[in-house]
């Protein structure tokens, strides 16, 4: 198993990354032709200098639903992304967020009643899973009966990536993502004739400079919305719990002060990053960490190892729920800034609290079997049973 491979299906991956920044911090990996960056200072750059390390992994002119993700924000480069940003923000401003909250605790009571009396639940099966699955659901309008295929879908999407550090489109093109772009592909156009009141009825009215998007622009804006949307707060949610019960006082603490909630799941999203990874290509020649890498070369940013940086964090394997200050590169930097980075705060601030306010105590099930999801992009858990004791 190669050095990376280890890295992707470790439970535990943060001794590599900490050997990593060591003695390899720009790593060219022989199995995938592609560079690897480990250093916090590093990755900073990777993820921010745009005109240098670009988003763009193919020519970014696909007309086909079968690749929605090649027109996406997340695999364009300005003028393009800014337009595309500028124009998803009009219909996913923080205001619009923020108003999901009180619809946001009543899923997550409605989730945790159903195991409340029981003692014990899969903390990423009923909560961490159907919250974010349901909230994307309701803001693009997909009916009740279809969102367990919205997750076998960004399932497949997260799998697929682990095929190759560049991202293979042609891969993507199997059937089950070409049966998410029909399906977005037939409610966009359902919208068209009939508006409804949800964000994609809202993205189809969207304009800046007279400009709409164009329907590949919309599959893809949906596409990203379902995988990042679901798989980070899910695995936000899950790696908050694993990570507290790690930590034993965490808990009692979080009930004694609940105002400290919010400086906990940042420290969550530096300690256990839900996304590990990204994916960049270097426009031009350039050099990091004393290693000249040509142009046209894959890069893989590794986010999980620069919020492990000890020239950033002090004590980084410590897991300190007032750690300040926690400048984090969980959500990204620069451009591409995660655009849901405040709902997936949101969710996990309410699940987390729902359950601060119900559990005096929380604990890993005895002889629980954790397993790692196996992607070079995501830190997740595929279940985390847990015991806890009602107040």
């Amino acid at each position: 198993m190669s050095k990376i491979a280890k890295i992707e299906h470790e439970l535990n991956p943060f001794p590599i990354y900490a050997q990593m920044r060591r003695s390899d911090p720009v790593y060219f990996d022989p199995r995938r032709q592609n560079y690897n960056i480990f250093r916090f200072e590093d990755v900073q750059r990777v993820l921010s200098e745009y005109t240098t390390f670009s988003s763009q992994f193919t020519g970014g002119q696909s007309d086909t639903a079968g690749e929605p993700f090649s027109a996406s924000m997340i695999s364009t480069d300005p003028p393009k992304h800014r337009k595309l940003r500028t124009l998803v923000s009009q219909a996913f401003t923080p205001r619009s967020v923020e108003a999901l909250a009180p619809r946001i605790q009543a899923i997550v009571n409605e989730l945790l009643d159903a195991v409340s009396e029981t003692g014990q639940m899969d903390a990423i099966e009923h909560l961490g899973y159907p919250l974010p699955v349901i909230v994307i659901a309701e803001l693009l309008g997909v009916p009740i009966e279809d969102r367990a295929k919205f997750k076998e879908w960004s399932d497949i999407v997260v799998s697929l990536a682990d095929l190759g550090s560049e991202v293979d489109y042609e891969a993507f093109n199997n059937v089950a993502v070409m049966e998410m772009s029909a399906y977005f592909f037939n409610m966009i156009e359902k919208r068209r004739v009939e508006p409804s009141d949800d964000l994609i009825s809202g993205l189809l009215q969207a304009e800046v400079d007279n400009e709409k998007l164009s329907v590949i622009e919309l599959l893809g804006f949906c596409a990203l919305l379902l995988v990042a949307g679901n798989e980070t707060t899910t695995n936000l949610i899950g790696n908050a719990l694993l990570t507290f019960t790690e930590n034993p006082g965490t808990w009692e603490r979080l009930r004694q002060q609940p105002d400290l909630l919010p400086s906990a799941i940042e420290e969550v999203l530096r300690y256990r990053s839900p996304v590990q990874s990204m994916f960049r290509v270097t426009k031009e020649e350039a050099t990091l960490a004393g290693t000249t890498i040509p142009s046209s070369q894959p890069l893989v940013a590794w986010i999980g190892s620069a919020n492990h940086d000890e020239n950033q964090f002090p004590e980084p394997e410590k897991f300190d729920i007032e750690r300040k200050p926690n400048k984090h590169l969980a959500f990204g930097q620069g451009i591409h800034y995660c655009l849901g980075a405040p709902l997936a705060r949101l969710e996990a601030s309410i699940a987390l609290g729902g359950m601060l306010e119900r559990f005096s105590s929380i604990r890993l099930a005895p002889n629980a079997e954790l397993e790692r999801i196996p992607s070079i992009l995501i830190y997740g858990l595929r279940g985390l049973p847990i015991k806890f004791s009602k107040i």
